[in-house]
């Protein structure tokens, strides 16, 4: 099983899996995703068939990476990392969720994206999990019960508000969202490991400039 994108420190791989993820970003502009084999992908990003399972098991793996390393770029561009005893972080991380959601649709064709539109939103949860446990490997059931909870409460109100008709401003839906689910991301509890991290006080600045 390749390990994950946000593992990659090869610039070799990194290279070879943007070609990968963009040649499949710009054929699910021209078709929908059940139409695109794994050859056109691997072609379409100048690689042969071999090299695209040397990274991914399958399309859908890599659909999944795409969802994620988008999210994951925001995050980064912005400095946040979450922190349960910091609001800005939350809030920055859900503003980042719904900016996503609005790069992911702009000047796509929504007949060609409802198809595989559940293989987003389960990519887009699962990536939002993902940063919500960083750096708690050894985080109790609790704690993994509660990003579980976060994840879906957070990407399932993100789609409720970019689907609502005359939506409210993105801020106005981030501070809905965050009283919503700030309680239970406050019972996901501190990282056990200390990964290099923004401070509350940079997610604050992020959150207000965006």
């Amino acid at each position: 099983m390749p390990i994950s994108d946000c593992e990659v420190r090869d610039p070799r791989i990194r290279r070879t899996r943007q070609l990968l993820q963009g040649a499949l970003r710009e054929l699910l502009q021209e078709r929908s995703f059940d139409e695109v084999s794994v050859q056109e992908i691997a072609d379409r990003a100048t690689v042969n068939r071999a090299t695209f399972y040397d990274h991914y098991n399958d399309k859908y793996a890599l659909l999944e990476a795409m969802v994620a390393g988008q999210f994951h770029n925001l995050l980064h561009e912005r400095n946040v990392r979450f922190d349960s005893g910091c609001p800005a972080a939350a809030a920055a991380i859900i503003q980042a969720g719904c900016d996503h959601m609005l790069q992911a649709h702009h000047g796509g064709d929504c007949s060609k994206m409802s198809a595989f539109a559940p293989l987003i939103d389960a990519a887009m949860m699962k990536a939002v999990r993902n940063v919500l446990l960083a750096g708690r490997s050894d985080a109790p059931l609790d704690g993994k019960l509660a990003a579980t909870a976060a994840s879906c409460a957070i990407c399932g109100s993100i789609k409720e508000w970019f689907y609502t008709p005359d939506r409210p401003p993105v801020a106005d839906a981030v501070a809905r969202i965050l009283d919503l689910v700030l309680p239970i991301l406050q019972q996901i509890g501190p990282p056990t490991e200390q990964p290099p991290q923004a401070s509350c006080a940079a997610a604050e600045l992020s959150a207000s400039s965006s």
